[in-house]
């Protein structure tokens, strides 16, 4: 969608199409970190684009979502090899292995308790890791959910999308889980992100963003186009967020009553991923295709 009042976008090259730019957040130091997640690598990128990556130990251990850590850190979740990741602002790295094996971790965020809390795919399970490695386990009442994003909420509870369950879940730092159906039959919710106020998520399967208030209400927005596989989703502010549309090839932003624009990225078929919130303002995301996005407001 082309419109006078769109952002400026701005496409970095960073890897080639084999290394997979998949997560991204703002670092502590003022720099984006991104996952790449064919090539076992993370990197520091700063905003005048200078490129440094870290091998990890596993070129096939798929980093997949990563985050800020309550200690500065950056923590990664290893989708392949079933562990967490942590790296320091100086390219330090370490790992530790979950302790229910083939977890698939995937989605993970800071906690409100000092911890990082992780989702498992393959197992219905929501984990908690210490800064120390320590990992506490949740198991979910429920089967083949595909547990897959998670955030803190305003309420100060971790709130996650269940792809496969068609469900919002809630966990609170004790362990008491409660789960809220979706409106629409087969959703398939990925993203989730917290904009002060209440919950906003991505309906993959269903071309719709969701929003959900700390009491379980949940409002559904359709996307203009239903087939654009909306996959991440990140706030700016209350009631202003921004996601990806990995099938429409396209950055997308919602307001708090629903308005919706979209934007075409500059290169067809980059596969838009992660999407966060820069040190400078602006938006960026995280091409598997091997670029970076900036999405200027």
């Amino acid at each position: 969608m082309h419109r006078s009042d769109a952002p400026a976008i701005r496409e970095i090259s960073v890897a080639d199409k084999g290394a997979g730019p998949y997560g991204i957040v703002a670092g502590p130091d003022g720099a984006l970190w991104l996952t790449f997640t064919h090539s076992g690598r993370i990197a520091r990128l700063t905003v005048d684009g200078e490129l440094v990556e870290y091998p990890l130990d596993s070129r096939v251990c798929r980093p997949a979502v990563i985050t800020v850590g309550p200690d500065g850190a950056l923590w990664f979740t290893r989708s392949q090899d079933h562990r967490i990741g942590r790296i320091t602002t100086r390219g330090e790295a370490q790992s530790f292995p979950v302790p229910t094996p083939d977890s698939g971790p995937f989605g993970i965020t800071a906690g409100p308790d000092d911890a990082v809390w992780f989702t498992q795919l393959n197992t219905d399970r929501i984990g908690r890791i210490t800064g120390t490695g320590e990992i506490t386990e949740f198991a979910l009442p429920v089967e083949g959910a595909f547990p897959s994003a998670i955030t803190t909420g305003p309420d100060g509870a971790l709130w996650f999308t269940l792809n496969q369950a068609n469900a919002i879940g809630r966990i609170t730092a004790d362990g008491d889980t409660v789960m809220y159906p979706l409106p629409t039959p087969g959703a398939a919710p990925v993203g989730i992100t917290s904009d002060g106020a209440a919950l906003w998520f991505v309906e993959i399967a269903a071309g719709q963003i969701g929003r959900i208030a700390v009491d379980g209400g949940i409002k559904e927005f359709p996307l203009p186009d239903r087939t654009a596989r909306p996959h991440a989703i990140v706030a700016a502010s209350t009631g202003d967020c921004w996601f990806t549309e990995w099938g429409a090839n396209r950055i997308g932003r919602i307001t708090a009553s629903g308005e919706i624009a979209e934007y075409d990225l500059p290169s067809p078929s980059s596969e838009p991923h992660g999407i966060a919130l820069g040190p400078d303002g602006a938006l960026w995301a995280a091409l598997e295709t091997g670029g970076v996005a900036r999405v200027a407001p």
